[in-house]
């Protein structure tokens, strides 16, 4: 699990095929992975991936056909930045929300606006995605954990300040680019429930008068 607050950009060092996959190796930057071992995860712009090597400043994942082909990893070149954030330790500060790095699917930059000293970022996703994403939600994008200003279909806002726009990869991201995106684990459990007909009343209107139902 991880918490959806950066601990730093990264960069892609190198790609290599291997029969359909890819073998990612990171160069880390300012990020310590002394406490990091071999099969521990680290999440690369939002996706989930496992350390098979350490290296002194980065390590290597392999990235499966899969992955690449549901997330912008697969889009990925050498040089490139890359969100980074190590798993989550139970005595952590929970900054952000619950992360899981599996990623639901696939956004896009439709607007990037300035609002005072910050960013108003509009970003659009697929109708299947949508109904997971409330105002004054949260949502993980590329990894970073944000909250939902507005929805309009298939389309919601939020505020980048100046902090994250300068500490995440969002500093080089522009309107038509792809972002990973994972909605928020509770809403989709709370689905779940909701058509299998196992919430008792008290709970379905809670959840309405919270914007869940």
């Amino acid at each position: 699990m991880f918490t959806g607050i950066i601990q730093s950009v990264g960069r892609v060092a190198r790609l290599e095929p291997r029969g359909g996959d890819v073998r990612l190796h990171v160069d880390t930057a300012g990020l310590d992975l002394a406490d990091v071992q071999l099969g521990d995860s680290i999440a690369v712009s939002g996706v989930c991936l496992t350390a098979i090597a350490l290296e002194p400043r980065g390590f290597s994942a392999d990235v499966s056909n899969e992955t690449l082909s549901l997330t912008s990893l697969g889009q990925l070149k050498a040089g490139d930045p890359v969100n980074l954030e190590k798993a989550l330790r139970l005595a952590d500060r929970l900054g952000g929300h619950m992360v899981s790095g599996h990623v639901d699917g696939l956004g896009k930059v439709v607007s990037i606006a300035p609002d005072g000293r910050s960013q108003r970022w509009t970003f659009e996703v697929p109708a299947a995605l949508s109904r997971y994403i409330a105002a004054k939600g949260s949502v993980c994008i590329d990894g970073t954990s944000l909250t939902v200003n507005e929805v309009s279909g298939s389309r919601f806002g939020v505020n980048l300040i100046p902090h994250t726009v300068e500490h995440t990869a969002f500093h080089v991201r522009r309107v038509g680019d792809a972002v990973n995106i994972e909605v928020d684990v509770v809403a989709r459990y709370i689905e779940r429930l909701l058509s299998a007909g196992g919430m008792p009343k008290l709970d379905e209107a809670f959840l309405k008068q919270h914007g869940f139902a």
